[in-house]
């Protein structure tokens, strides 16, 4: 986890909003801590949101399934 830490810090130093959204995806992915894994996905959306990026609608259907979001309608 700590090159990953690296990567996300660099990302952040550099702006690069993509790549904080995918990192933060790949750290949840890495952890089974399941609150961690929620605050991770929940980054990762929220940066996915920001740079409009098409994997908005996959990490929101993953944060509802894990009950961290709710189905509109």
């Amino acid at each position: 986890m700590t090159d990953l830490n690296t990567r996300l810090l660099q990302a952040h130093a550099a702006g690069d909003i993509k790549l904080i959204s995918a990192l933060y995806e790949e750290a949840a992915d890495a952890t089974t801590d399941d609150d961690a894994a929620g605050f991770f996905l929940t980054h990762a959306y929220v940066h996915a949101l920001e740079a409009g990026l098409p994997s908005v609608e996959q990490l929101r259907d993953r944060l509802i399934k894990m009950g961290r979001d709710v189905p509109q309608g």
